[in-house]
């Protein structure tokens, strides 16, 4: 669109669609077939696969939630000098944000679906082909193996490791890491079996009183 705005550096590549009020910082990396929703901000030195879709007002680069604390109290900005890279075919869902590394890089890896107002930490690395639902957060430096699926409001404490094919229910707090093929669910988290027996036997106990 002709107000879209790109910065010194960038490379953009062919069959991209850049709509109104897109926003990209110098030195950005952008793939081919891409689409760029309307108010998307790409912050400077990310990187973008082929034929990725950013839906609008979506933020990418960010700085993370990083700061050191005084013995006084105050909290002293810790500087993001990394960035964020969208591998091949990830789709990132309207008002979402996914921050930028401390050092290194935030990855989103290939075939990976982000839905709407997800929240992604710095440094996280997020494998492939893996669902992130709605209202979802994830933490500072937490990763996933391949085809993860974390259902909506659910969330992660940091530096974890959440397996290959980890099912998470909606809600789902997750504290600690978690092995490849599992199942959770509930507050704290459980096996979705051991879940459910759970809410079968409260309700039992609800109806005796």
């Amino acid at each position: 669109a002709p107000n879209a705005v790109i910065g010194n550096g960038s490379k953009i590549g062919a069959n991209c669609t850049i709509m109104s009020s897109v926003t990209i910082g110098e030195n950005v990396k952008i793939g081919a077939n891409c689409v760029l929703f309307p108010g998307v901000c790409i912050y400077n030195d990310c990187e973008i696969g082929d034929n990725v879709r950013i839906h609008a007002n979506s933020v990418v680069g960010s700085d993370g939630f990083g700061y050191a604390h005084t013995k006084e109290g105050k909290h002293i900005k810790i500087y993001h000098n990394g960035k964020v890279v969208l591998e091949n075919d990830v789709e990132v869902g309207a008002n979402t944000t996914i921050d930028r590394a401390v050092f290194g890089q935030t990855r989103i890896k290939q075939g990976t679906k982000i839905d709407n107002l997800v929240q992604i930490g710095h440094n996280c690395n997020i494998g492939e082909y893996s669902i992130i639902v709605s209202q979802a957060g994830i933490s500072g430096s937490t990763t996933t193996g391949r085809n993860v699926v974390l259902g909506g409001q659910s969330g992660s404490a940091g530096h974890l490791h959440i397996g290959d094919f980890t099912q998470i229910g909606a809600r789902g707090a997750i504290s600690k890491s978690l092995p490849a093929f599992g199942k959770f669910s509930g507050h704290p988290l459980l096996p979705i079996q051991d879940w459910l027996k759970l809410q079968a036997l409260l309700k039992k106990m609800l109806k005796k009183k």
